[in-house]
This record gives C-alpha cells, sequence and structure tokens, in this order.
C-alpha cells in the first residue's frame, strides 16, 4: 500500500525560526490542523463533482486524487509528530474522516498517547534514546518504545541519523537496557513491527517460508555491540561474505602489488632509455619562466605607462 508523509509541529509552522520566516502559512499548531480538515473537505467536495454527470467536467486536481486516495484507505499516512496536543488533535481528525493511519513518527511523547494509539491502531515508529535536541522534546524519555508496546502499541525504532540508521540493531537493544524488554521483543522493533506498520508484514520482517529471503547472518547476538556480520542476502542472493571478502582483500593486495612493481619496471625502463635525459634540454639547468597568460600580459601592458616596466622602478611615477 503506499503512503503519505504529513507533519504536525515546528518543522511545519515555523513560528519560532527567526524573522524570516514569518510569512509562512499557518503559523500555530491549530492553524496545521485546520489546514488538514480543510483539504480532506475538499477532497471530498472533488470526488462529488466527478460523479456528477450534469454540467462541465471538471477539471483535474493530482493532489485531491492522492487525498482522496487517503480518505478511500488506499493510501497509508506516516505523519512526522512530537507533541502529545497535536497527535491528540491529528487522530481526532482522522477519526472524523475514517482515515487509516499507519505510523506516527518519531513519536516521542508517545508514552502519553499510546492507549489512544492502541484503540485507533496507529503504529509509533521513535528514536531510541533522543531528547532535548529542540524544544518540542523536551519531555522525550527512552523507555518511550518499550511503553508504547506495552500499551499494545506495534513500535519501531528509526534514526535520523546516517550513523546509527546502519546500526538500528543496537538501537533496539536499547529498549531492553531502559524499557525492560525482552531481547526477542527488542529485536521486533527493527524487523517485523516495521513491515507490519507498512502492510508488508506478509513479504518479509521474518524468517518464514514463501518470505523475501533477505536476511543477516551475525557471528553472536544481534543485540550485542560485538557481534559482526557474517553473510548478508538479498532476494535470495549472498551479497556479502566476510570470510570470502578476507580472501578477497589478500588477492586485491597482490594484484595491487604487481601493477605497482609493472609501473616501477616500465619507470625504470624509460630512465635507462634517456627519455630523462636532461641533454636534449636547450639552454642551461635554468628553469622555463612561468607562462603568462594573455589577460596577464594585456594587463602588465597596461599598466607599464603608470608603473613602468619593472626592470626601471625609478620611472614610477605619483598620480
Amino acid at each position: 500500500m503506499p503512503g503519505v508523509k504529513f507533519a504536525l509541529g515546528e518543522n511545519v509552522k515555523q513560528a519560532n525560526w527567526g524573522d524570516k520566516f514569518k510569512t509562512r502559512y499557518p503559523q500555530t499548531r491549530m492553524g496545521v490542523e485546520q489546514i488538514m480538515r480543510d483539504r480532506f473537505r475538499a477532497a471530498q467536495e472533488y470526488d462529488a463533482a466527478l460523479k456528477k454527470k450534469q454540467g462541465l467536467p471538471v477539471r483535474r486536481d493530482l493532489q485531491l486524487e492522492a487525498i482522496l486516495e487517503i480518505l478511500s484507505g488506499k493510501r497509508l499516512i506516516h505523519c512526522h509528530s512530537y507533541r502529545q496536543d497535536e497527535i491528540l488533535a491529528f487522530l481526532s481528525v482522522a477519526r472524523e474522516f475514517k482515515i487509516k493511519v499507519g505510523t506516527l513518527q518519531h513519536i516521542l511523547e508517545g508514552y502519553k498517547v499510546a492507549d489512544v494509539m492502541a484503540k485507533d491502531g496507529v503504529g509509533g515508529s521513535t528514536f531510541a534514546d533522543w531528547w532535548g535536541y529542540k524544544f518540542e522534546v523536551y519531555d522525550a524519555i527512552p523507555d518511550n518504545a518499550a511503553m508504547m508496546h506495552g500499551q499494545g502499541v506495534t513500535a519501531s525504532v528509526n534514526s535520523d541519523s546516517a550513523d546509527l540508521a546502519r546500526r538500528l540493531n543496537t538501537e533496539a537493544a536499547k529498549s531492553m537496557k531502559y524499557g525492560g524488554l525482552s531481547p526477542e521483543e527488542a529485536l521486533k522493533l527493527v524487523t517485523i513491527n516495521s513491515a507490519r506498520q507498512l502492510h508488508i508484514e506478509a513479504k518479509t520482517g521474518s524468517l518464514e517460508t514463501g518470505k523475501d529471503a533477505d536476511f543477516v547472518i551475525w557471528s553472536g547476538n544481534p543485540l550485542s555491540n560485538y557481534a559482526s556480520v557474517k553473510q548478508t542476502w538479498i532476494d535470495g542472493r549472498k551479497y556479502f561474505d566476510r570470510a570470502e571478502d578476507l580472501e578477497a582483500r589478500k588477492t586485491f593486495a597482490a594484484q595491487r602489488e604487481a601493477l605497482v612493481q609493472k609501473a616501477l619496471t616500465e619507470r625504470l625502463k624509460e630512465i635507462g632509455s634517456g627519455k630523462d635525459d636532461d641533454s636534449d634540454k636547450k639552454g642551461d639547468d635554468k628553469e622555463a619562466p612561468p607562462k603568462i597568460s594573455r589577460h596577464q600580459s594585456h594587463r602588465e601592458q597596461e599598466l607599464e605607462g603608470l608603473y613602468g616596466s619593472g626592470h626601471d622602478k625609478h620611472t614610477c611615477i605619483d598620480q
């Protein structure tokens, strides 16, 4: 099922971003909610106009057609959100229009509204232990994912960091430390739960017959900092094997050394043949004067009347 990115809060209204951001509309959290409600109503009116058989044909609106997919349950909303008040307001709008929300992203105050999320069947995809990096996240706690899970929310862990996004296994492990999750439940935060939120759990997210063969073989517990990847498989094809990689490195090193030796041999032949001999150079061993561009030469000619040629400095005049 396709999705669409929604957003709440400061990223949308930008009211506290400085004087250069005073023309943004809307500039309040209430305004963000109202904009969403207005567009949903506009999509409903657009749909009604399309169904009418009388009058002029309706001008096609691709944006409203996408919103109609949301209203008809053909497209999931994944909504950037932080604060409890705006989350509850957004979920109220979703219930009003009978809209299916896939996940609330970041959702660092999810522990405050987990009961409502569970009741509405909304997933929560959160950071493991980020807080205090902007005003909206002052109430973030590292227990968030575990607390949402405890309330029946399909919870997962994500990251905006390019570095941490490559280590979501250890990000999931933090919920064992802070929230007391079992290793099995912690691993689900970055495997099957994420697939369920995207409605692709029939194809991926767990090791089962008939699913896409995307998996990693670890040297130990994948939730451990000390575990390393032994093999990576994608669509049933092995893309990485540590043992093969170590052997390949030896081969590459040998090939590199052979190329270096070949280059050195050719260089010695050039020197021996006299190609680098200075005997065929004209004049003495003095370095050739640096080349002067046409522009620089022209500029020097223009200034010569004022400053002299440089060889007779006493001819410089004061103007």
